[in-house]
């Protein structure tokens, strides 16, 4: 009887670690697949429930990062992100439409009407300066309602459509100008490639013109401050997909981009942007 009763504990037991090493391959592998469940989007504090794909948050990044280059309000750039996302759904498209058939680019810009040429509307850099340029013209344009504001640089055919974007320009603009700290956050995915803190280093420069930046190793160093510290920290958030970020930190804040929480408590010192790439992705 003694040996049955041994018998039939190591048979429990077995049975017991097999149970459990299956819980464990069923739990890694619920892991690995909820990886590919997340849903890639941006959000901002008081976007009204209105995301932006991750491309549409980095074409929303750059326009409000060349209003901060160059010294307009956070409203121009309000103006910009409601016409961009009507006009083209923040997307740098290469065709037009009925009401333009040779419209181009980030805001539909027609080069028949004096915009540039069709490379140049197609160039984001380009066609956000020329914009704002017609949009500085018009007189008081900061107190305008946006959709008034945006129909005077367009002259669309449809000027009340501006409006439904209202409460999402706001909301990214605040963010993105670093008028809101904390405001966006991306929820994305592991990268699959490697960063590079040359290429962010580069691409940040693009947008913002000439600011104290060092690159070593994986991580970017911004020395900056105030509301263009937030406006540059929020910028690498919204360019972390296309870029591979995978930590910002500034003020005592910090994103990364594994915990799918937002912005938390971080240590970091005061005045100083960090932002970290990925290291090359295992095999």
């Amino acid at each position: 009887m003694a040996r049955r009763g041994g018998w039939r504990r190591r048979i429990v037991l077995l049975l017991t670690l097999a149970m459990v090493a299956g819980a464990i391959y069923t739990a890694v592998g619920f892991l690995q697949r909820s990886e590919t469940l997340i849903t890639e989007r941006c959000t901002a504090v008081g976007a009204g429930g209105e995301d932006l794909a991750t491309d549409q948050a980095a074409n929303a990044a750059l326009i409000s990062a060349i209003a901060v280059r160059r010294g307009l309000p956070a409203r121009a750039a309000s103006i910009a992100l409601a016409t961009s996302m009507q006009e083209s759904k923040l997307r740098n498209i290469g065709h037009g439409d009925q009401a333009g058939p040779d419209s181009r680019g980030l805001f539909q810009q027609r080069p028949s009407q004096g915009w540039g040429t069709e490379q140049q509307v197609m160039d984001p850099y380009h066609a956000t300066n020329a914009f704002y340029d017609a949009l500085v013209k018009i007189p008081g344009y900061e107190s305008l309602p946006i959709t008034e504001a945006a129909q005077r640089v367009q002259r669309s055919a449809y000027p009340g459509a501006y409006a439904q974007h209202e409460p999402m320009a706001r909301a990214f603009a605040s963010a993105l100008t670093g008028y809101t700290p904390q405001g966006v956050d991306c929820s994305l995915r592991k990268p699959d490639t490697a960063g590079a803190a040359g290429q962010v280093r580069q691409r940040l420069l693009a947008a913002f013109g000439s600011i104290p930046a060092t690159a070593a190793g994986r991580t970017l160093t911004i020395q900056v401050q105030g509301s263009e510290a937030w406006a540059v920290a929020q910028w690498a958030v919204a360019n972390a997909k296309a870029l591979s970020v995978t930590e910002v930190r500034l003020d005592g804040q910090g994103w990364t981009r594994v915990s799918h929480k937002g912005w938390e408590t971080a240590e970091g010192p005061e005045g100083q942007v960090t932002i970290t790439v990925a290291d090359k992705p295992a095999s």
